[in-house]
């Protein structure tokens, strides 16, 4: 099912700058959408018009079915949002918070529930009580989660979800990522600048740089589209010459393919060489080196 439709979703500033140019997308349920680019390249400004918050200059987005320029507020209801900077109440404690906005959501009867159980979840149930002028940096990004899944979001909208956080606290948030998308079915918009975080938690990616979307797809598309050939480094006592192999290092060659299903050709002849292998290892891009000849393309054209 889809969850989120974008069309042609564009929007120009007062002052005349193009934040967002003629985006257009699909999300379906149970993804991980990484939208991966600089800061400044539009993804908040993406973020601010899929929830209600920007009326857009052109084109049209929805959120399940509903335009949150006309129904924002039914858009509120079915999406959660995670900022870098967790806007709640200092003067309120973490339970308080949660309790406020459980409230403003119609979960007087199950909120309480609800709020002890992902504050468990996010192990801040020791500092429930603290007032939220307490907190950490960390903690406060924990408890904004906690707010965002309170009334069960079918859309999750996290912005940079893991500054902030010690190593583990952040595993313990990917986790619940993987989990929300995974058994819940939520759709995750995950907005970030950290490419090599993204590709270890991300299902699919779109690439935007100065509000143009440069690709999407999941990461062996984005290398398929952007990349000919792969890397393959093989350690070994010798290559034979005309398998055109490359010296790299003490016992160490290298070679260009274009599909992994070469490598046990060229195994095969290594060995009937009579040489010996240590081991095999195929260099595939990663999602910096798609990004980085996506944009260095641009500023070629």
């Amino acid at each position: 099912m889809k969850t989120v439709t974008i069309q042609k979703l564009s929007k120009t500033y007062l002052s005349g700058k193009e934040a967002l140019k003629e985006l257009s997308l699909t999300l379906s349920t149970g993804e991980v959408f990484g939208f991966l680019g600089p800061n400044g390249a539009g993804k908040t400004t993406t973020v601010k018009l899929l929830t209600g918050v920007l009326s857009p200059s052109g084109g049209s987005c929805e959120i399940m079915g509903v335009n949150p320029n006309i129904q924002p507020e039914k858009v509120h209801l079915l999406s959660g949002i995670v900022t870098e900077h967790a806007q709640m109440y200092d003067n309120l404690t973490g339970i308080e918070n949660l309790m406020f906005y459980a409230t403003a959501f119609g979960l007087e009867q199950k909120g309480k529930w609800r709020a002890e159980s992902l504050l468990k979840e996010l192990e801040l149930t020791e500092a429930k009580d603290q007032k939220l002028a307490t907190y950490s940096t960390g903690m406060r990004q924990r408890l904004s989660m906690a707010r965002a899944l309170l009334h069960h979001p079918k859309v999750l909208f996290l912005d940079e979800p893991t500054s902030g956080l010690d190593p583990e606290s952040a595993q313990n948030v990917n986790q619940m990522i993987h989990n929300l998308a995974r058994k819940e079915g939520i759709t995750v918009f995950l907005c970030t600048h950290q490419l090599r975080y993204a590709q270890e938690i991300c299902t699919r990616y779109g690439l935007i740089d100065q509000g143009i979307l440069l690709a999407s797809g999941t990461i062996d598309e984005l290398r398929a589209r952007v990349f000919t050939s792969k890397s393959l480094r093989i350690c070994a006592s010798a290559v034979p010459d005309k398998l055109n192999f490359v010296k790299c290092g003490i016992n160490e060659f290298e070679t260009k393919i274009q599909d992994k299903k070469e490598i046990p050709y060229l195994v095969r002849k290594i060995v009937e060489a009579g040489e010996d292998i240590y081991s095999v290892n195929l260099i595939e891009p990663t999602l910096e080196d798609i990004y980085f000849t996506l944009t260095a393309g641009r500023k070629e054209d």
